[in-house]
């Protein structure tokens, strides 16, 4: 850690802690909406595979007959004050400038599913309430949103990252102090299928947790064609050289997926989280694969739904399509379910 940054570090430590305290002893006040209510978060600013475990946990509430609604924030948008709902439909592709990145993915990805888009996330759940008769609410990114009362906290910790107190912001990605994981019910460690779990676990135990500890890895389950939409088998490309790029929380992860599916990357290039790409860009990136003699371009699904729709139709890129995959699957459901 840079140590011209470690009081700095200590500091938001200190005040995130505070912040929590007040909330524990009821001097801020929660706000509770009438269905339950599950938080699905993390402890950094992002890159630790959360949403698809939003998106997993919303497919197991679906499987189990409820009807979840999903309230989020919607980083990045152009109006963060805004409440904007996204009903239900066969097929939806929202703007991703109007609603977000993340919330535009999982609204593709879960077209049953309403997805109400606000900073006043009691705001969002009252909504969905009184227009979508839900059972149930999955509060995407709230392990810090403690406004919001919450039946269930889930939180996922990427074992690819240092989980430290040295992290903090702004020396590190960290929210907050890693005792502050002891507010979980639930922790899923990602990634496990790139990095041993045990150094994370080993860190857990030393912060006193109770929280139930499950294991997950990111399965591909095949490619989209940016250009046509069409899908293809995860074995499409495998051994093909090929030019990745990103713009997410842990590119290197990404990176590190895509040698153990099978694909070989020749050159690869990051971008900042929830980068939105110019038309130059795509062209650069597109030139560049040439260069390196790569047969395709691969990317998130994330990065895709933030390219500019004019140049959507004539790109050689394909996006992974991916899962999280609870090594735990059945012991997790029923944890889930007997919460609610």
């Amino acid at each position: 850690m840079n140590s011209l940054l470690a009081p700095l570090a200590s500091g938001y430590g200190w005040a995130a802690g505070v912040r929590t305290f007040t909330y524990r002893r009821g001097w801020l006040k929660q706000l509770r909406l009438n269905r339950p209510v599950i938080s699905i978060g993390n402890l950094s600013t992002g890159g630790t595979g959360k949403t698809p475990l939003v998106a997993h946990v919303t497919r197991l509430l679906v499987r189990r007959g409820l009807k979840p609604a999903i309230l989020t924030r919607g980083y990045g948008r152009r109006d963060e004050n805004s409440l904007i709902a996204i009903e239900p439909a066969e097929s939806r592709s929202p703007e991703p400038r109007e609603i977000g990145d993340e919330p535009a993915l999982l609204a593709a990805a879960l077209p049953c599913v309403p997805v109400v888009v606000c900073a006043n996330r009691y705001r969002a759940g009252r909504f969905a309430e009184e227009h979508f008769s839900v059972d149930v609410h999955l509060l995407d990114d709230g392990f810090q949103h403690l406004r919001l009362a919450r039946d269930l906290d889930i939180v996922a910790v990427d074992v690819t990252q240092e989980l430290s107190d040295r992290q903090v912001l702004p020396a590190g990605r960290l929210r907050e102090r890693c005792s502050a994981l002891r507010r979980a019910d639930l922790i899923v460690l990602t990634r496990t299928d790139l990095a041993d779990p045990a150094q994370t676990i080993e860190r857990l135990e030393q912060i006193h947790t109770k929280a139930s500890i499950f294991h997950s890895k990111t399965k591909l389950t095949g490619f989209t064609e940016i250009a046509t939409g069409r899908s293809l088998a995860p074995d499409a490309f495998s051994g093909s050289r090929v030019f990745a790029f990103c713009g997410v929380g842990n590119p290197c992860a990404f990176f590190l997926d895509l040698r153990r599916w099978k694909l070989d990357p020749v050159a690869q290039r990051t971008f900042p989280d929830h980068h939105v790409y110019t038309e130059d860009e795509l062209t650069s990136l597109l030139l560049s694969a040439r260069n390196a003699n790569a047969s395709i371009l691969v990317t998130t699904e994330k990065d895709a739904v933030n390219f500019p729709c004019a140049r959507k139709g004539e790109l050689n890129v394909f996006a992974c399509v991916i899962e999280a995959e609870i090594a735990e699957a059945d012991t997790f459901e029923q944890t889930v379910i007997e919460t609610l």
